[in-house]
């Protein structure tokens, strides 16, 4: 598959034009023309692009790429060293971050969800990207803990009482701790996202809304897998998933 039809796929499924985003998303590194093998993986750090070459990738898929908004604009160091092996070894980079955290299908916060037996019942917050809803079936905030604990394989750090009842709740995952007093304002008996901040524990224990905070890195590998499937499933590439582990 051609580089460019693939990124114009990509492009429109997750109809990246509506998003007002931190860095661009789309192509980030131009590689070579053709696409047969595609790796996936959560950040695109120097493990991961190394990872890539062992399997022979055309192209790399990621959530995070480069290009922060705010951040040094020179390619030296760090970035010199993860764009220089892109380029030496003619591998395309894919990034998507927004527009993958919000897709109802392929959607970082829409597959949490499923995984966690949650019902979106709407959205909320920044372009309407954090989601809110109901478990499928009513449950304490310690046995909430201790599902997403199997679930994503990493123990939550939660802030709450454990036998605090938990039937409406709201998500966002990654860095989504701002989202919280909006989250609050849904009416909702937990939050859950990826970190947490300082502040927010005056805000669990003044609100009584439970916080758990189950992993930036944890909470965001599924989205891009997904999407990772999808491209395998409709054309003719390979994929494989590619998971390097974060604690945080």
């Amino acid at each position: 598959m051609h580089r460019d039809e693939l990124e114009n796929h990509l492009n429109q499924l997750l109809d990246i034009s509506r998003f007002q985003d931190y860095c661009p998303n789309g192509l980030q590194v131009e590689g070579r023309h053709n696409i047969h093998t595609i790796v996936s993986g959560v950040t695109a750090s120097l493990d991961l692009l190394k990872a890539a070459i062992t399997a022979k990738a055309d192209a790399i898929l990621v959530h995070h790429g480069y290009f922060w908004r705010g951040e040094d604009l020179r390619i030296t160091g760090m970035k010199s060293r993860r764009i220089a092996l892109l380029m030496t070894n003619q591998i395309n980079l894919f990034a998507y971050h927004l527009p993958l955290d919000a897709h109802p299908q392929f959607g970082n916060n829409a597959l949490l969800g499923k995984k966690l037996g949650l019902i979106e019942t709407g959205r909320f917050g920044d372009q309407n990207i954090a989601v809110h809803g109901e478990l499928i079936q009513v449950s304490t905030l310690g046995a909430l803990g201790e599902k997403i604990s199997r679930t994503l394989l990493r123990k939550p750090m939660m802030v709450g009482n454990p036998d605090k009842t938990i039937r409406r709740i709201a998500w966002c995952t990654g860095a989504a701790q701002s989202y919280f007093e909006a989250a609050i304002r849904q009416g909702v008996d937990a939050f859950i996202t990826g970190e947490i901040s300082e502040q927010s524990v005056h805000a669990v224990r003044e609100s009584g809304v439970a916080f758990i905070a189950a992993g930036h890195h944890a909470t965001e590998r599924y989205g891009v897998q997904a999407l990772g499937d999808h491209i395998a499933q409709n054309f003719d590439i390979q994929h494989q998933f590619i998971d390097i582990e974060n604690p945080v």
